[in-house]
């Protein structure tokens, strides 16, 4: 489809595909499992949403208020998973880092905070099994995608 698009650097057909279509947006109502990744620094957030059975995942949604690589990726690995176990999905987040190649740190930890509300979802379908009346669980990143001013600007400025 964008093939004869002239791609933004270090931006594949693929990913483009995904930013300007994504796939698996959205709320999941029916979901068994859903989890959500919280940046406190920014507000930026991943709800992730699964519906599972014997293992397998039969769907799986995902939202956001994060930036469009937040929404890429999360479209990406959506469609890696879907019908597959979740067991191959955790094994999917090693090969979307591969497929995703060299990440800034900034992309890094949006890739990490859509694959971080998957695991909360499973977390949050296990509790359920387990007997525990919870409507979500949610895990805090630890790293914030917050964009740290260069330093070295502010110096040229007390010149």
């Amino acid at each position: 489809m964008f093939e004869d698009v002239k791609m933004p650097e270090g931006m594949s057909p693929q990913m483009l595909e995904h930013l300007m279509y994504p796939k698996n947006y959205g709320k999941l109502d029916d979901a068994d499992g859903v989890g959500v990744a919280l940046d406190e620094k920014t507000g930026e957030y991943v709800i992730f949403y699964t519906k599972l059975k014997n293992d397998i995942i039969e769907d799986v949604r995902f939202a956001t208020n994060g930036c469009q690589d937040t929404v890429v990726i999360g479209s990406m690995y959506t469609e890696m998973i879907k019908g597959n176990n979740t067991e191959y999905a955790q094994k999917a987040i090693a090969k979307m880092h591969d497929k995703l190649g060299n990440l800034s740190p900034q992309q890094q930890i949006c890739a990490d905070i859509v694959f971080t509300a998957f695991i909360a979802s499973l977390k949050n379908y296990e509790n359920r099994q387990n007997g525990h009346d919870e409507e979500l669980h949610a895990l805090k990143m630890k790293e914030s995608c917050e964009v740290k001013e260069d330093d070295s600007k502010g110096e040229e400025n007390d010149k």
